[in-house]
């Protein structure tokens, strides 16, 4: 007899606990580690599902008392003991329930419906198939779509159904009279949903001296069996992505599988076009604008073996993979890394964790590194390789900061400085392209009262409103939609208006001044699309269009030779945000754009422009001085204790009562002070946004150097909850290391 361990399917933390199962006899042979099952639960023994994290042979509790378990779920999709692993170890690192980590890790849980395709084949011998064709031919009124399905079948082995009727134009009527009098027999095959259809020749690229000394120190160990992770610091364009595929060739010729991270769906079609060009059909993807029965083809595939690439942004990191031998994380320092949803772990930490249980190698690479990983390169639990120059030998872009504070006092109050205009006009003259930079989506503009200073907001939630083109002004975290108004409710004063600073309004504005300059624009609204970002950057990369608008997605990863000037509109936004991260997002994502200029044969230059000129992260990414930036902003995080000098540990506290989400989080923040006196803890206080969807929402912040001590104060407010009857109608949740401002 062998017993169950279940965790039921419901995500509660009063029920984020196993609960034993007996495995009946007829069952014992489907039931294993990670299969969903049906089992009776409560007083009532209703039936729910749950999913069996463990097997003994030996029960903990009194056989009389245990329940067995009803049936398995036949669609659902088993996984295997190490996912498993990886679902405890979000669990108990990021804060959630079990349950919460293992649908996170089992991304699909549900089977779709099966693809199936009908090929057709004789079922007679090619002798025999001359025979009644020469038969059918001597009839004066013989089919012609029999005439042409013999004739092929007789030249291949295996027709399409859909090849059959629609380009040799054979009535499905005539196949079905062959198939009767048993000339032909027709089956149904299971066929895989595949997102991407690409066939092109075969790429081989030659690594220069610095690409392949950093290709072969990685497969020496390999060779070797030393497995470790790899920080790959590579200026723009130096590249990365031509080692990476060449241990990844390596890795699968020794029979193992690769995980390729990319942080958002703008920078799969070009990442994926290579990678086809290199591997062929052996490449699939997962991101989250595919169809359910796509994604599950996907991961039937990688179970079976069919594929040897995933790539994909952070839920590829779950390909069930059977042996899997090589993790890559490209651009590692996106925040898009961090997830946003319970548990909200960070996909660099749990690769290296998933690699540990693997055997498995990691590379990271960015040519901005996030300073936790540089700052373990430089500790030496990562190994540092860097690439100092560009692949083909390209002069980095020259740069220039133009100072909007100049800009204003000679009277040009536009997003485009003269110096922009006058080289955006030499470009276009040119034919050459240009890519404008600006890290706003839409209008973005929040609508204020010049008179009382009243700004508006939504009535549901603690944030600004925004007005768009269509005339109305909306809440971007609650839908909430209304009209703009011509007055203000508070003052009653006509002079009320929006700041209009975002990709629409620059797009006028390039169309004013450049009539018959083609003009593309990429943002959030332009890409809603499945398809959307593939189709605007392969129009680009076609010289569709002369200027390219975008948000933060144009300026990652993109390789388009014929571009040699970069526009950054507005350098400060992001070097205003109320967050820590603020010099490193800015510096990053200025020499990320900085880079995207000059990749071909024409030298490039870009354009920052900037309110100031004089900020550490201006100055040192217009330099490309990522060490020079690193000196500084690891200085400043170690005076204020922040990672990765430190750790973070945010608690959220949210209820639809206001006086209870004060009390709850009030009696949390005491707790921790009682739990361990030697932590600092910052608040409790409003969130960054106090209000939400109508739920009123404080935060906590506890701070050490010490990780695994910000777990166990998890892990005794978990406790606390479960017992406490107080407060129910709170919900408290779990952030370490936030990326962005609780």
């Amino acid at each position: 007899m062998k017993y169950a361990d279940i965790i039921i399917d419901i995500s509660h933390e009063r029920l984020d606990k196993t609960f034993e199962y007996i495995v009946p006899d007829e069952l014992e042979n489907q039931v294993a580690e990670g299969v969903q099952v049906v089992i009776p639960f409560g007083q009532g023994n209703r039936a729910i599902t749950g999913y069996v994290v463990g097997l003994h042979d030996k029960p903990e509790f009194d056989v009389t008392k245990l329940k067995s378990i009803a049936r398995v779920m036949r669609d659902s999709i088993a996984i295997e003991s190490q996912l498993i692993s990886l679902a405890a170890f979000l669990k108990r690192n990021y804060g959630s329930t079990m349950n919460q980590a293992l649908k996170t890790v089992i991304p699909i849980k549900k089977k779709e419906n099966e693809k199936l395709k009908k090929e057709i084949s004789l079922n007679i011998s090619l002798e025999q198939a001359k025979i009644e064709l020469t038969e059918l031919l001597t009839k004066k009124n013989h089919a012609v779509g029999k005439e042409r399905l013999l004739k092929e079948l007789l030249d291949v082995d295996v027709l399409d159904w859909e090849l059959a009727t629609k380009k040799l134009q054979v009535p499905s009527g005539n196949i079905r009279d062959l198939e009767k009098k048993g000339i032909i027999r027709v089956e149904s095959v299971r066929t895989f949903r595949n997102p991407h259809m690409h066939k092109s020749e075969a790429m081989h690229i030659v690594l220069n001296d610095e690409q392949e000394a950093a290709a072969e120190r990685i497969k020496a160990d390999i060779d070797t069996g030393r497995r470790k992770t790899y920080l790959i610091h590579g200026v723009t364009g130096s590249g990365k992505t031509e080692v990476y595929m060449d241990v990844m060739e390596h890795v699968i010729n020794m029979g193992q599988q690769v995980i390729v991270l990319i942080p958002e769906i703008a920078l799969t079609y070009q990442t994926v076009m290579r990678f086809y060009s290199r591997f062929g059909d052996r490449v699939s993807i997962l991101n989250s604008r595919m169809s359910p029965g796509e994604r599950f083809d996907q991961f039937e595939r990688a179970k079976s073996g069919d594929i040897s690439i995933m790539v994909g942004p952070r839920s590829a990191l779950f390909t069930p993979f059977a042996n899997l031998g090589l993790i890559i994380i490209d651009e590692e320092h996106e925040p898009s890394y961090k997830s946003e949803v319970i548990p909200r772990y960070h996909a660099r930490e749990t690769a290296v964790y998933r690699a540990h249980l693997s055997g498995a190698t990691v590379i990271l690479g960015s040519a901005t590194p996030s300073l936790e990983a540089y700052s373990r390169a430089q500790s030496g639990e990562y190994e540092l390789i860097t690439l100092n120059n560009r692949a083909k030998g390209q002069d980095m872009a020259a740069v220039e900061i133009v100072d909007l504070r100049e800009e204003l006092k000679r009277g040009n109050r536009s997003m485009l400085s003269h110096r922009l205009l006058e080289l955006m006009a030499d470009r276009l003259n040119k034919k050459q392209q240009i890519m404008l930079f600006l890290n706003r989506r839409g209008l973005m503009g929040f609508v204020s009262c010049r008179a009382c200073g009243k700004v508006l907001k939504c009535p549901h939630c603690d944030v600004a409103l925004h007005l768009h083109k269509d005339g109305t002004m909306k809440c971007h975290y609650c839908g909430f939609t209304t009209r703009a108004t011509k007055t203000c409710p508070s003052c009653g004063s006509k002079y009320i208006g929006s700041f209009k600073a975002g990709t629409q309004r620059l797009e006028e504005m390039v169309k004013e001044a450049f009539p018959s300059a083609r003009v593309l624009r990429m943002d959030a609204d332009t890409t809603k699309g499945k398809d959307g970002h593939e189709e605007i950057l392969s129009a680009f990369a076609a010289h569709e269009a002369d200027v390219l608008i975008g948000t933060q997605m144009i300026v990652k990863g993109h390789d388009f030779a014929n571009v040699t000037l970069v526009g950054i509109v507005a350098a400060d936004i992001s070097l205003n945000e109320s967050d820590y991260h603020s010099g490193e997002r800015t510096f990053q994502l200025l020499t990320q754009a900085v880079g995207r200029a000059g990749r071909g044969s024409e030298p490039g230059i870009a354009i920052i422009q900037t309110y100031q000129p004089e900020n550490y992260a201006v100055v040192t990414s217009a330099a490309q001085d990522y060490n020079g930036f690193y000196e500084q902003e690891i200085a400043y995080r170690g005076l204020l204790g922040y990672p990765p000098c430190s750790h973070i540990l945010g608690i959220q506290v949210s209820s639809e009562s206001e006086r209870d989400a004060a009390s709850q989080a009030d009696i949390l923040a005491n707790l921790i002070r009682k739990v361990d006196p030697q932590v600092i803890i910052m608040g409790p206080q409003d969130a960054y946004i106090g209000k939400l969807k109508d739920v009123f929402r404080r935060v906590i912040y506890v701070k050490d150097q010490d990780y695994d001590r910000l777990v166990k104060i998890k892990d005794s407010i978990d406790s606390f909850l479960l017992e406490q009857k107080q407060y129910r109608n709170t919900t408290t949740w779990f952030d370490f290391d936030p990326i962005n401002t609780l």
